[in-house]
């Protein structure tokens, strides 16, 4: 007769056991997670660059045109420079990539997003700009590079003045 002393199987052994094998069996779906391709490199010298053109041309290697398919949300004043909330949404089709950039602050590329097939074009983030400034949003579709601007006033101190 063989005894096990302290083996009893608890509530916490069972789920875990259950879990591991739920995601061992996802392994067989046809659906994997997005993976970066081997050519999407970090833009490090974008994020480098000072002036907004340069940062653009750098990042794109060339302009964007203003579009009303781009849909750039911010507010107009932001009490807290620290955290402004911005996103941006467009109805262009084949977008491989959206980008914010902040004119006057000491670095103008703000955030670069790819974007997968498939995936909705939609972002949404919290900038800090320093002071009043000119915000931009780049929609890359088709190849092609669209914008949308908006004046994001920065109050001092955050009292609304």
């Amino acid at each position: 007769m063989t005894t096990t002393i302290g083996l009893r199987p608890t509530r916490r052994l069972i789920l875990q056991g259950a879990a591991s094998v739920a995601l061992l069996g996802l392994g067989n779906l046809p659906f994997a997670p997005a993976r970066s391709a081997a050519n999407d490199k970090y833009p490090e010298e974008a994020f480098k660059q000072k002036n907004e053109a340069d940062a653009i041309k750098t990042l794109y290697g060339k302009t964007a045109e203003p579009s009303d398919k781009v849909k750039l949300d911010a507010p107009e004043i932001a009490e807290n420079g620290g955290v402004v909330p911005i996103s941006v949404t467009t109805s262009l089709d084949k977008v491989t990539s959206i980008s914010f950039f902040v004119a006057e602050n000491p670095f103008a590329l703000a955030a670069s997003y790819k974007i997968p097939d498939g995936t909705i074009p939609a972002v949404a983030n919290r900038l800090k700009m320093a002071k009043t400034t000119k915000l931009t949003a780049i929609v890359e579709a088709d190849g092609k590079l669209y914008s949308a601007t908006k004046e994001v006033k920065v109050t001092v101190g955050g009292c609304g003045g």
